[in-house]
């Protein structure tokens, strides 16, 4: 009965032992990426580079840690019948043929759980995909998601232990001089680690993705094919860069020296973004920009170069809602100086659809700032119209002057800017001094453009001086604002 008894209590600390392992393996799995894959922000030490004959040891965690990968695409292809073959008159010019090819690439472990990141271009339409690990082990691989727009895609193995994994380094604080290693499996032959430095930052007009968002490192550590969505690695063994293309002389495809790699700081965020919500959403501004070059610059009378010059906003975008229009500077984005149009583009598609961000502008000699909601991009050009922001006061609204509004309130001066009145409602305790049609050109002396720049120096409780154009005539106003 004794024996009985400690058999029953072994099988019920065994039960609650197995139990225990499932709920917390639960509460693990259920645990956001964001948590586990984060960006490791210590400065590189820069005085490591005297005397060193060796990088052995700061190469020897990550090394496990990036894969081989293989993927098999299917093709539809069409074999050529001449006319007089029996099945021509069934198939015409070809017969359908399905072919099979098989890619080859590189990826980087950055959990212990397994995800992986790799290029797009290494996953793209496949329908198998497998990891190989530096120890032999194969592993199947689900394709998490991919993101055209940036060249990056997100693996997934599952095994019964914890994966080596590469620890992510912030790419914004390498510098150019800055030695880097490229790892990678060239050309099928093995994992390979070649040495360089950071030849640049920040490339991001070279166009080689098409609609793409490109925010390139430039290495001339040695990167060929098979190398695509290997890891660039800092001389602390911290990854810093997804690998992903070289630009050749045209004659031949092997590497000259100069490699691209996508910064740790953009493919983490799309990482998280695939990971969790299955894409990637962008923000949206909605204006067409180009960059200002010295002859603009001079022929405009501006000072520098510095900003996107707005050349077209779309009707009822986030741009337009603010009170954006051609000919407009912008010149910073929440406060981080805006150096080219591309830049621009890039910081605005950083942000989340939803974002509020400020923007501060340059138009006729002046600087002002206007706040815009930013919608989703799609990659087919269009957006999600957001509700346009007209209440300026209590049963006021008003938007920017456009060529539409001139037409409908017969304001012929091309000089008048500001915002325009659309209607005052009867109970408004504005009903007897503003009136639709009117232009508030300026409040406390300042040029007003939006409706939430106005909101700004409009403060409750105190009595404000508009500068208003009505019926062809410019006068000041006192208002109670309420």
């Amino acid at each position: 009965m004794v024996n009985e008894l400690k058999f029953m209590k072994r099988i019920r600390c065994v039960a609650l032992a197995v139990i225990s392992v499932f709920f917390s393996s639960a509460l693990v799995a259920e645990e956001s990426i964001a948590k586990e894959v984060v960006i490791d922000e210590t400065p590189l030490n820069r005085k490591l580079n005297g005397g060193v004959v060796s990088y052995s040891q700061s190469l020897s965690k990550i090394r496990p840690a990036v894969v081989n990968i293989s993927s098999k695409r299917v093709f539809d292809s069409q074999r050529q019948l001449p006319e007089d073959h029996p099945f021509w008159r069934f198939f015409g010019e070809g017969m359908p043929r399905q072919r099979e090819v098989e890619g080859q690439g590189s990826g980087v472990v950055v959990s212990e759980s397994g995800y992986i990141l790799t290029n797009n271009h290494v996953v793209e339409n496949a329908s198998e995909v497998s990891v190989s690990f530096q120890d032999g082990q194969v592993l199947d691989a689900k394709v998490i998601g991919t993101d055209p727009q940036t060249d990056l895609a997100v693996l997934k193995v599952e095994g019964d232990i914890s994966f080596p994994f590469a620890i992510m380094a912030d790419s914004e604080q390498i510098e150019v001089g800055d030695v880097v290693f490229a790892i990678g499996n060239p050309l099928g032959v093995g994992q390979t680690v070649t040495m360089g430095i950071v030849s640049a930052k920040g490339r991001n007009d070279l166009n080689m993705i098409r609609d793409g968002f490109e925010n390139f490192i430039q290495t001339d550590a040695s990167i060929n094919q098979g190398n695509s969505g290997g890891a660039l690695v800092d001389a602390q063994g911290r990854l810093i860069g997804i690998n992903a293309m070289i630009l050749t002389d045209g004659r031949s495809t092997g590497n000259i020296g100069i490699g691209f790699a996508i910064p740790t700081a953009l493919a983490h965020n799309v990482m998280l973004s695939l990971v969790e919500d299955g894409s990637v959403s962008r923000g949206f501004l909605g204006v067409g920009i180009q960059d200002l070059d010295k002859d603009l610059v001079e022929a405009m009378g501006l000072g520098d170069a510095i900003g996107a010059l707005v050349n077209g906003v779309s009707p009822d975008s986030p741009a337009d809602i603010a009170g954006l229009k051609a000919g407009d500077i912008l010149v910073k984005v929440d406060d981080e100086e805006v150096a080219s149009a591309t830049d621009l583009r890039l910081k605005i598609a950083s942000k989340a659809p939803e974002s509020l961000v400020d923007l501060t502008v340059y138009r006729d000699k002046k600087y002002f700032k206007t706040e815009a909601k930013l919608v989703e991009r799609r990659t087919d050009g269009r957006f999600v119209i957001g509700s346009r922001n007209t209440e300026l006061l209590d049963g006021v609204e008003a938007e920017p002057i456009s060529e539409d509004l001139r037409r409908q309130f017969q304001i012929d001066d091309k000089a008048v800017s500001g915002l325009v009145i659309l209607s005052v409602s009867p109970d408004s305790p504005y009903d007897r001094q503003l009136t639709a049609g009117m232009v508030i050109e300026k409040i406390k002396d300042e040029p007003v453009y939006t409706v939430p720049e106005a909101k700004n120096l409009l403060v409750r409780g105190e009595k404000v001086a508009l500068f208003v154009y009505i019926d062809g005539f410019y006068r000041y106003m006192a208002i109670d604002v309420e």
